[in-house]
């Protein structure tokens, strides 16, 4: 069998509206040297007998695993079927424009020093239809040596809109499982302390907002940024970088103890103590601190009175 140049990822767990139009942005693309695998996440019966469907068409392949809500394990058994040199991922519920992989392998192809890439990208509604409302967060074009800004938080690499060498994917062991969220995330931060990143400043990439979306919000968010967190603490050297971690580790730990406030005043305390090896240079710490222990040494029945009438 002929090898293809890239080898397109998709994870997928039901949603059959959206992932049809996911598949056809795939066999829309003009770069046409690409294999499709799709990893199924135990889809229902609908979902299985479109795949069904796909199986008879070429270039596609799909794979059926037993259900696991994670989104790393799915996308690795993806890649460990892979075959092309290059590895894209696309989820289900995002499309391509139709150029974004010849304008990504083309200037892979030139540029050996960098190894994987990105584009911009722009969000859609539920019928695909291009979303006007602003974004909260002001898109900074980020290339090369990508690894602070990332920290910083300050470039967004959406997952649809990389492909990366599957050697490098492989090198660095590709998605963390262990991770229930930012799995993603700490994919990058790995790819970034191997290789300098390319970007094409264009949006091709479309990112799909709807209510089935996954959203995890609370605790669980913070909770599983401190996963991630404690790992990057754990394989940093750099000094520098090591300082930008604690500084988040600080700040993501007073907002545990924040949520914790209210309901678990000991928890509480113990993430606040947790965050004190981070937080000499963090000013966001210093500032948000007196609001937390206000939080926890004021008598429930006091901050509720407080905030009834601030109702």
């Amino acid at each position: 069998m002929t090898v293809p140049a890239v080898s397109v990822i998709l994870p997928a767990f039901n949603r059959l509206r959206y992932l049809r139009s996911a598949v056809d942005s795939v066999f829309a693309q003009s770069f046409g040297d690409w294999e499709m695998i799709i990893a199924d996440d135990g889809s229902d019966e609908e979902t299985n007998a479109f795949l069904a469907e796909l199986e008879s068409r070429p270039k596609v392949t799909v794979i059926r695993l037993p259900h696991s809500g994670n989104p790393g394990t799915v996308r690795n058994a993806g890649a460990r079927q892979a075959r092309g040199r290059y590895i894209a991922f696309l989820d289900s519920d995002d499309t391509w424009l139709p150029q974004k992989l010849e304008r990504q392998i083309d200037l892979l192809r030139h540029r050996k020093d960098r190894r994987w890439i990105y584009t911009g990208y722009l969000r859609i509604d539920d019928l695909g239809n291009a979303l006007t409302v602003p974004s909260p967060v002001a898109w900074i074009p980020c290339r090369g040596a990508i690894l602070e800004p990332l920290l910083r938080l300050e470039a967004s690499v959406a997952t649809a809109a990389v492909v990366v060498e599957r050697e490098l994917f492989m090198q660095v062991g590709g998605f963390d499982e262990t991770l229930s969220m930012f799995e993603h995330y700490d994919l990058w931060l790995r790819l970034a302390q191997h290789s300098e990143i390319d970007l094409i400043d264009e949006p091709l990439t479309c990112l799909r907002s709807h209510e089935s979306h996954y959203s995890a919000m609370g605790l669980p968010l913070l909770e599983g940024r401190r996963a991630l967190l404690t790992k990057m603490r754990r394989h940093l050297t750099d000094p520098r970088l090591r300082r930008i971690v604690e500084q988040l580790y600080a700040r993501n730990a007073l907002n545990i103890a924040s949520f914790h406030a209210d309901t678990d005043r000991s928890t509480a305390m113990r993430a606040i103590l947790d965050g004190l090896p981070g937080f000499f240079t963090n000013k966001d710490w210093w500032t948000g601190l007196p609001r937390v222990l206000l939080k926890v040494a004021v008598p429930r029945r006091a901050l509720a009175v407080y905030r009834r009438s601030r109702g």
